[in-house]
């Protein structure tokens, strides 16, 4: 077993227990979870943006189409979760986005 493969031995309190777990360095070295935020849209897919729908300071309401993207010869419509006030756009049409980039900002 090589030192990459040794696993980490950690010891973890819980309720005044103390457990004795080993995790892998793939786990120990993973991304920390980071939670959405829901003022900022990311794209989900790698693509093409097609059209933009919204203009800053639009007030846009759940469900409407933000952006149509392309991806794998298809067209996405980006849509709202909630109701909010656009604030900002981080693309415009012909911009080939990446998985996780910022599209779009709300208030």
């Amino acid at each position: 077993m090589t030192a990459a493969q040794k696993p980490i031995r950690q010891i973890l309190t819980l309720h005044d227990t103390a457990y004795e777990t080993a995790f892998t360095r793939k786990f120990a070295n993973r991304k920390p979870h980071t939670p959405k935020d829901p003022r900022r849209l990311k794209a989900v897919i790698p693509g093409l943006v097609l059209q933009v729908l919204v203009q800053p300071g639009e007030t846009v309401q759940p469900g409407q189409s933000l952006l149509i993207l392309e991806a794998m010869k298809m067209q996405n419509h980006i849509t709202a979760h909630d109701g909010a006030t656009v604030k900002a756009l981080h693309a415009t049409p012909g911009d080939t986005v990446m998985k996780g980039q910022l599209l779009v900002e709300f208030e």
